[in-house]
């Protein structure tokens, strides 16, 4: 099967000269938590996602009328091809622990996003068990914990001990 069967088209982006609130009204106007954010040539040159944004506002305290997309946007995203197979996204979600992929045409524009709950629909109405077995592996790559309380920072962890009292 192909990315481009299961992909969500058009992509919904953002340029890289807009500020975070206008990545977060886009979210919140198409019901996504990630979008592809775009360079002058309409190329993708990153993707911000809810959590970047909450991050950014959190740790600078500023509003987000007054932070540049390009201060919080991942900038070497990863991305796939509407021909390239379900199997090599899910091998890219897997290894590098991302649960959204921007879909990409030969220039580099974004034209879709192809996510987990998109494979997690199609493994539902699929007969093969295989489809299933790589579809649970996905799903368990990209939510193993990338810290854990061990290796979190000692002030994170106090934090957290603290509010869970």
């Amino acid at each position: 099967m192909k990315i481009k069967e299961l992909m969500n088209h058009p992509a919904v982006t953002c340029p890289a000269g807009n500020t975070m609130e206008n990545a977060a009204r886009l979210m919140w106007e198409f019901d996504c938590g990630i979008i592809p954010v775009v360079n002058d040539d309409g190329r993708l040159a990153g993707v911000i996602t809810d959590r970047d944004i909450c991050m950014a506002a959190y740790t600078q305290g500023r509003p987000l009328r007054t932070l540049p997309i390009a201060a919080g946007m991942s900038k070497a995203p990863i991305a796939v091809h509407a021909n390239d197979s379900i199997e090599s996204a899910e091998t890219l979600m897997r290894d590098n622990q991302v649960r959204r992929l921007p879909v990409v045409d030969d220039h580099g524009r974004p034209v879709g996003m192809l996510s987990i709950n998109d494979l997690a629909r199609a493994a539902a109405h699929s007969k093969r068990s295989d489809e299933e077995r790589l579809l649970v592996e996905t799903l368990a790559a990209t939510c193993e914990p990338r810290r854990t309380w061990e290796t979190a920072p000692a002030s994170a962890a106090s934090i957290a001990v603290t509010h869970r009292a």
